[in-house]
């Protein structure tokens, strides 16, 4: 009798562990085409455990077997940094950002987004293009960039943010990271986003990967072109904005970031805003190119 009993327990435990590292992965996984990846490759995983376990099969199941290590592999050339992120956070023990519980909320406060806001704005006026990385609790690493640009760890200001992104500077062509009330770093070259929309530059596909890898994090960019103010999020871009709508939506962001989880201010289409989704269905919608040659 206690022999089934354990073998009962034992099924329980191994079902309970397997639904919640599912649970786990398919909640931290935002962009879709990675959620097709692991969806393919986790039926690949059940198919040959099926096939060992119940059909005595055994060429068929070495060839899946084979199939499964190849996806493996690939996987692992895919998807390295985000693994090596991983490992980081097991090793280190900060499994509160794992389970996107963290505590390090976004410490920003009104003066703060209000002169990035004007900032935005004036930058928008002058047609510089600009690039800013809010971190509002993502635990941004160098390595989570191609380049972790120059550090700079100075108390935020309007001028000294409009300073960076002067022309004639060297750092203006690259992202400035922001992090509660400071400038941690400028001329920041951030990673694509994965998804190929021509009608963006690299300014607008740099925001919208940054945005797509991690969800607490926020752009704000400004084109070169047009002045034309964008705000993405969780891989998702509203164009074109006011300073006084950025500042509205920085507030909100603000807000919520005090909960468990950043959530997404209300992005809903107005007669003077567009809101993106980042698929390629949705690839069609008309909207005005505002890309100068050097941002293609």
């Amino acid at each position: 009798m206690n022999f089934w009993w354990l073998i009962n327990l034992r099924f329980l435990l191994d079902a309970l562990f397997a639904s919640a590292l599912g649970v786990l992965l398919f909640s931290r996984v935002k962009e879709p085409r990675t959620l097709w990846l692991l969806r393919g490759y986790l039926f690949l995983v059940s198919l040959a455990w099926f096939v060992q376990r119940y059909a005595n099969l055994p060429i068929t199941s070495k060839l899946i077997d084979a199939l499964v290590l190849a996806c493996s592999l690939s996987l692992a050339i895919l998807w390295q940094g985000e693994l090596r992120r991983l490992m980081e956070l097991l090793g280190t023990g900060r499994l509160a950002v794992l389970l996107g519980n963290t505590q390090k909320e976004f410490e920003a406060n009104t003066s703060t987004v209000t002169q990035l806001s004007e900032a935005a704005g004036r930058l928008s006026q002058k047609r510089r293009g600009a690039l800013i990385v809010l971190d509002m609790g993502s635990d941004l690493r160098p390595e989570d960039f191609l380049y972790a640009g120059v550090p700079i760890d100075a108390k935020f200001s309007t001028e000294l943010l409009l300073n960076l992104f002067a022309s004639e500077t060297p750092l203006h062509d690259g992202a400035v990271l922001v992090k509660g009330n400071r400038i941690i770093s400028a001329g920041v070259i951030l990673p694509l986003s994965r998804q190929s929309i021509s009608r963006y530059g690299t300014r607008h596909l740099a925001a919208l990967g940054i945005t797509e890898r991690f969800e607490r994090c926020i752009c704000v960019v400004v084109s070169e072109e047009t002045g034309t103010l964008s705000l993405a999020n969780q891989g998702r871009l509203e164009r074109p904005i006011t300073s006084s709508r950025l500042l509205d939506l920085l507030k909100e962001f603000m807000s919520s970031s005090t909960g468990s989880a950043v959530t997404k201010p209300n992005l809903a289409v107005s007669s003077s805003t567009k809101s993106l989704s980042y698929n390629p269905e949705e690839a069609s919608v008309d909207l005005k190119t505002d890309l100068s040659p050097e941002q293609k």
